[in-house]
């Protein structure tokens, strides 16, 4: 979403600029920029978190907030053991980033994190509130009695031990070695959060849309357009854990009816981890068919398509670019008078999320090619398209036209009429680009995707 970019003088200097700087963000950093890092974001922890322990604790009562079902977790005495690996993952994660720009990243995100709890921890201090049960274990003891002195009961929501443990991942997913067991593993010290009777629910929560806040605020090589559909995910991550905490808030206050927003809030997350993973046919299938029970699961998501596809689309009217080539948005029943349909029509659509209007699909040769929505053109995929354009459109019939629409007739729909006007005109790219603003007034060709058209 964070994708602009400023043009600060001559195309010389910008274009000089931009490799000097990926240059230097693919430099693996220096082991002084890593303990610098490491050292910054260890002081700061040490300062916001001590300072908010001490003010709290002069507070004459502090709140707690528990769910009801909180008082059916267990306490798991071993689980103290992935709790306390979150300090060795602290000290090792800055010594693990694999380029500059990721440990550049890394380290405002934990400075933001770290600032940001430090706040809620003075403004809304919480403490935990549920006796811990005695440990047998005299090595599991101590580790509980370290805990006693050094972590505070009071510095609860957001937890960082959760906060922390998904920006972990962010640097740890890259390894190509024991990446699993590390996914894993900090999956059990999220838990252990709760096993170890160290944080409440609210605490776990607030730590998840934390961190997804700190994903969108200093995002990960932004103007990349491969990491394109990592900032979108992002995005219905948020959104997904903001729906889970609403509908837990409201059950305990409201009543049980409230947890029906448990529905938008997985199918919010399923959807970030499909764009995560460009998974272009998680609603259509390769006839461009939504199956009932996906219909029925990704209701919301399709409603709220279908509300912004009937106010917002532009490009109702065909577009012709170049002789008997159209581009358009999705027409509805009540625009195909304007596409003059035949069987020699060819239609290329290239919406991943509603199905193609019937009278259009039956009356001519549909051809389902979807990408999805502000996310990342598969270069692969890409290719292949404009190449069967290109070759279906020198054995069209006289009676013949190319249709390519998208949903809303922004993005999807222009980037492949540029790429099919550059290989048929046999245009440059930025000439192509030009050409298509002047004849779609409403393109929206992103910065991000100037790096793509250049490597079609």
């Amino acid at each position: 979403m964070d994708d602009e970019i400023v043009i600060l003088t001559s195309f010389s200097f910008v274009k000089y600029h931009h490799v000097q700087e990926s240059q230097m963000d693919e430099r693996r950093p220096t082991l002084k920029q890593q303990l610098y890092a490491f050292s910054l974001c260890g002081i700061v922890f040490l300062i916001v978190y001590n300072f908010a322990a001490w003010y709290t604790s002069k507070a004459e009562k502090i709140p707690s907030f528990v769910f009801d079902f909180e008082k059916h977790i267990p306490f798991l005495p071993w689980s103290i053991i992935p709790y306390m690996t979150s300090g060795i993952f602290f000290c090792s994660v800055f010594f693990m980033a694999k380029d500059h720009e990721q440990l550049k990243v890394l380290t405002k995100r934990m400075l933001f994190v770290t600032i940001a709890a430090g706040l809620f921890f003075i403004m809304f201090p919480l403490r935990f509130s549920l006796v811990k049960p005695g440990t047998n274990s005299s090595v599991l003891n101590y580790s509980f009695q370290f805990l006693k002195i050094f972590d505070s009961p009071f510095n609860q929501s957001p937890s960082l031990h959760i906060v922390y443990a998904f920006i972990f991942w962010t640097v740890f997913r890259s390894l190509k070695k024991a990446r699993t067991f590390l996914m894993l593993w900090l999956i059990l010290l999220g838990v252990s959060t709760l096993t170890t009777y160290q944080h409440h629910f609210i605490d776990i929560l607030s730590g998840t849309v934390l961190a997804h806040i700190s994903f969108i605020f200093f995002p990960y090589r932004q103007h990349d357009f491969q990491y394109r559909n990592f900032h979108v995910a992002n995005f219905y991550f948020l959104f997904g854990w903001m729906l889970i905490s609403a509908a837990l808030l409201l059950d305990q206050y409201c009543g049980h009816l409230w947890l029906i927003l448990f529905w938008p809030a997985v199918m919010s997350i399923i959807i970030g981890y499909h764009y995560q993973k460009n998974s272009v046919h998680f609603l259509k299938d390769k006839n461009g068919n939504i199956s009932l029970w996906r219909n029925i699961f990704y209701a919301p998501y399709l409603m709220v398509y279908r509300i912004f596809w009937k106010f917002l689309r532009k490009n109702r009217r065909p577009l012709e670019i170049v002789p008997r080539i159209y581009i358009s948005s999705r027409p509805g029943p009540e625009d195909l008078h304007y596409f003059e349909i035949n069987s020699s029509t060819l239609v290329y659509d290239l919406s991943a999320e509603i199905e193609e209007t019937s009278g259009l699909k039956n009356k001519s040769a549909y051809h389902p090619y979807p990408f999805l929505d502000i996310g990342t053109f598969d270069i692969h995929s890409t290719k292949k398209l404009v190449t069967e354009i290109t070759e279906n459109y020198k054995k069209l019939p006289a009676e013949g036209k190319i249709f390519i629409h998208c949903t809303m007739g922004f993005t999807r729909s222009s980037v492949i009429g540029i790429l099919v006007m550059k290989n048929i005109l046999s245009l440059p790219v930025d000439e192509a680009a030009e050409t298509m603003k002047d004849i779609h007034k409403n393109a929206v060709i992103h910065p991000y995707l100037k790096d793509f058209l250049k490597k079609i």
